[in-house]
């Protein structure tokens, strides 16, 4: 028996769209990252390791020290929140 199988195409829109105002990832990162990312932030204690979450198209929403920081943000705004290791 042969099945048919549809498959769905999303575009380069849609894809960078996919999550946006539903989920948020959260990973730990390390302050030498956060200025290579981030040119404007403050200066770190270099080996400093903070909590981020980002929004689904890696745009940043918070920094805190602690993972609970991270989660709490994302439930406030009403995010469903994704560890990324």
């Amino acid at each position: 028996m042969t099945e048919s199988i549809e498959k769905n195409t999303l575009t380069e829109t849609q894809f960078a769209h996919l999550g946006e105002g539903v989920v948020a990832y959260m990973r730990e990162i390390g302050s030498d990252e956060l200025m290579g990312r981030f040119p404007g932030i403050p200066n770190l204690t270099p080996g400093t390791k903070l909590w981020a979450l980002f929004a689904a198209n890696g745009q940043p929403i918070l920094l805190t020290d602690a993972r609970a920081g991270a989660l709490a943000g994302a439930l406030e705004n009403d995010l469903t929140p994704v560890s990324l290791h």
